[in-house]
Formats: structure tokens, C-alpha cells, sequence
């Protein structure tokens, strides 16, 4: 009996001994660790919440990435991983979601296999874009769903001397390009930017977007600009005008962006002849008025109508080439002439709007090369257009004035703030 007393003294002993023990290990585990408790798992296992990439638990599946080949169907890559024709049919009747004829060379792509003996694909998704994807379900219920990656916005800012040009100004500052073509938007109908000029300053706040929070895929919207131009600063600010549920543009004093018409029928290029009563023509070679203004773009560039109206001729003449006329109201008319072509569903009688693509630079009737000659009518006379102090848009709500002035002053007083950036590189003493 007593070597039964001596096993049992023993026996407790040890499970003390196993509990203090554990205690103490315990105290220098991370929170989130447990003891197993199951026999043939290892002894200790982390808790890590599982990976997800598209919504799908990453852990069970052998991921394969891929680009479309020339030439590559939608059907050829999935028989590659044993998937059947009916499954490529039956993925073809979701079309609505998206259609598998219309996949296109370079775009990337992953497949998620199983991973078991079979090694069974139980997914493709296919990147439309760097935000958006489709992702395809290949086994059982088979389904097709869109998506898109979480994006995150960034405050960020700019401030500079122009030099060349707006665009370059901005590239010198590692911002995208876009952020000018915004820009011109913006100032549309109160600043003709081709008459932009060396030494010309601008500041914004904007919004960048990313995904992953480190790659770049877009600018988004401005929050507040000044452009000085030829001495005179022009403010704009993004304002919610909850008259009419949009987003609009005023002034530091509540005044609109908008004008009735935009100052120039192209987005970018240059004037290169001006209104005059007296120029000697290239074709013709001889001395005759010229009645209006001509803008150098390169060939196809997209000419717009720079305000609302009625087209009233779109057609030919040995001088005028392919021409647009429209009528805006009982007091404007403007020309576009030398187009290479009309834009689509443009012809007489049609109602266009202002910003609306009527048709394409080009070099035809007497044209030494490709522009549009952009000519202005009022009252039935043809005038200089960058002359004509334009008819503005309505001003801000005056119920909405008082929120819009307190709303805008710290936004205008960190605007202010922001100290401009020449990039100009000042000549070294051996250059002088």
C-alpha cells in the first residue's frame, strides 16, 4: 500500500508542478494566443484573423496571376484549368454583369485553385481597372459579381510660378496632368487659358485617391484654387448648392464660375491669329479682315460649343471647309470653321449644350493647317469675342450667402497660406 501512497503523492505533485508551470509560460504569451487543447495539434497556435483578397479566404487556395494574351479567350484560359465548356456557358448568361467576350489583351488576372488533390479553380477574377474587378465562381452555384477596392482620399496641395505651361508647372511638382485639365474646366468662362503666361501663379487644395493607401489612381476633386492672371487673382471653391443638390464653383464673394459662354472652343492649344480688320491671308496672299479667332490644336482634337443653343448650318464651303453655326439666343451666334469633321448626330436643328463636342479640329476650305476659326455674332455683327464682357450665370442663393461665407474664409485663409514654388533654375555664375 504504501508504494500506491508514494505514486499518488507523485501523481499530484507533477499536476501542480504542470499548472505552475503553465501560469508562468502564460504570462509571456501574447493575449490573443491559446494552449491547444487537442492532441496532435502543435502546442501553440496563434489566432490570426484569416486573409481575405476579393472578399475570398486567401489561406485555402493556391493563387495564380496572369495577364490576357494576344488572341487569349475568355474560354481558352479556363479549359487550362480543367474547368468544362458549360461552365464558360453558364457564366456567359450573366452578361448583364459583365461580358466574357470582352476581356482585353494585358488586363490582369487571378485564379484561385483549391488546395486539395484536385486542385480545382473555384475562382477567377478578372481587373477591369486598378479599382474595379469581376469575380467569377466556377464551381456549384456558379455566379459573377462586380466589385470595387476600397479608395482612400488624400488631402494634398500645390502652389507655383507657370513656366512653359501649366501642365509642365504641375509635372515639376509630381502632379498628375489631370489636375490642369480640372483646372481649365474650373475656369472655363472666366479665364481664356491660352493667353495663360510665363510667370502666371497658381495654388490648390485637391483630393488625390489611392488604393492600398500608396498606389495612385486618380485626382479627384478640388476643394479651393486661385489662379493670378495678367494681375488679377481669380478664387474658386467647391460649394454644395443645396437649392439644386450640385456642386458648383463661386468666387470669394459668392459670385458663379459660370459664365454663358466658355472663352475659348478648345480645352488646350493657342491662338495663333486674333480678330483683326486687317491680316494678309496665307492662302490667299493678299490683304482682307479677319473676323475672327483661330486656335492651333492638333488634328482630331474635339472643339466644343462654348454655350447652349441650336445648331443652325453644319455643312461645307470651298473657304469655310466643314463648318457649325449656332444660334444662342435672339442676340449670339458663333462659327467653328475648318473642322475635319462633324461629331456624331450634329446637323441643323439639333440643340446642343455648352462643353458638347460639335465636332473635330481639322485643315479644310482655305487652312494652311489644322485649327478652328472661332467666330463670334452679336446682334447680327461679328466681334472680337475676347472682347465681349460675357453675360455671367446667377449668383449664389442669398439665403445660402451667409453659409457659404463662413464656410469658405478658412478654406480662402489656408489657400493664401500656401508659399508658391518657382522651379525656374536660376543661371549658375559661369552661365551669367
Amino acid at each position: 500500500m504504501k508504494w500506491k501512497k508514494n505514486t499518488i503523492r507523485f501523481a499530484v505533485i507533477s499536476g501542480l508542478l504542470a499548472i505552475v508551470a503553465i501560469a508562468a509560460i502564460s504570462q509571456f504569451l501574447p493575449e490573443d494566443t491559446v494552449i491547444s487543447k487537442t492532441p496532435n495539434a502543435p502546442a501553440v497556435q496563434d489566432s490570426i484573423e484569416a486573409r481575405t483578397l476579393y472578399g475570398i479566404d486567401i489561406d485555402e487556395y493556391d493563387i495564380t496571376d496572369a495577364t490576357i494574351g494576344s488572341g487569349e479567350t475568355f474560354g481558352a484560359i479556363l479549359d487550362r484549368y480543367g474547368v468544362p465548356s458549360s461552365t464558360v456557358y453558364a457564366l456567359s448568361q450573366f452578361d448583364t454583369v459583365f461580358d466574357i467576350r470582352y476581356v482585353q489583351l494585358g488586363k490582369p488576372y487571378k485564379v484561385f485553385q483549391k488546395r486539395d488533390s484536385l486542385n480545382t479553380a473555384e475562382y477567377l477574377v478578372y481587373e477591369e481597372s486598378l479599382t474595379e474587378y469581376v469575380v467569377f465562381h466556377l464551381t456549384d452555384s456558379i455566379w459573377v459579381e462586380t466589385g470595387q477596392r476600397e479608395i482612400t482620399i488624400k488631402r494634398r496641395e500645390a502652389a507655383g510660378v507657370i513656366r512653359g505651361s501649366l501642365y509642365l508647372s504641375l509635372q515639376e511638382q509630381d502632379v498628375s496632368p489631370v489636375l490642369a485639365v480640372k483646372l481649365s474646366e474650373i475656369y472655363a468662362w472666366t479665364i481664356d487659358f491660352f493667353r495663360i503666361q510665363e510667370g502666371d501663379t497658381y495654388r490648390v487644395i485637391f483630393e488625390e485617391e489611392y488604393i492600398d493607401d500608396t498606389i495612385f489612381v486618380g485626382t479627384g476633386r478640388i476643394i479651393a484654387s486661385s489662379l493670378t492672371h495678367m494681375g488679377e487673382e481669380e478664387y474658386a471653391f467647391a460649394f454644395m448648392d443645396t437649392t439644386y443638390g450640385t456642386m458648383e464653383y463661386y468666387d470669394d464673394e459668392g459670385q458663379s464660375l459660370r459664365k454663358a459662354f466658355l472663352r475659348a472652343p478648345l480645352q488646350f492649344g493657342r491662338i495663333s491669329s486674333r480678330y483683326t480688320r486687317r491680316r494678309f491671308h496665307p492662302v490667299q496672299k493678299r490683304w482682307k479682315p479677319h473676323l475672327g479667332t483661330d486656335y492651333a490644336a492638333p488634328a482630331g482634337t474635339p472643339i466644343l460649343s462654348t454655350a447652349d443653343g441650336v445648331v443652325e448650318r453644319a455643312g461645307y464651303t470651298s473657304g469655310n471647309g466643314n463648318y457649325v453655326k449656332v444660334r444662342h439666343n435672339s442676340v449670339y451666334s458663333t462659327q467653328y470653321l475648318h473642322m475635319r469633321a462633324f461629331a456624331k448626330g450634329i446637323k441643323a436643328g439639333v440643340r446642343v449644350k455648352q462643353g458638347e463636342v460639335i465636332g473635330y479640329v481639322g485643315s479644310t476650305g482655305l487652312a494652311t493647317g489644322p485649327h478652328v476659326c472661332y467666330r463670334f455674332w452679336k446682334n447680327g455683327v461679328q466681334v472680337d469675342p475676347l472682347r465681349q464682357k460675357l453675360p455671367d450665370a446667377e449668383p449664389i442663393a442669398e439665403e445660402l450667402r451667409p453659409t457659404y461665407l463662413e464656410f469658405m474664409r478658412p478654406i480662402k485663409s489656408e489657400l493664401d497660406a500656401l508659399p508658391i514654388l518657382d522651379t525656374q533654375v536660376e543661371p549658375s555664375a559661369s552661365e551669367s
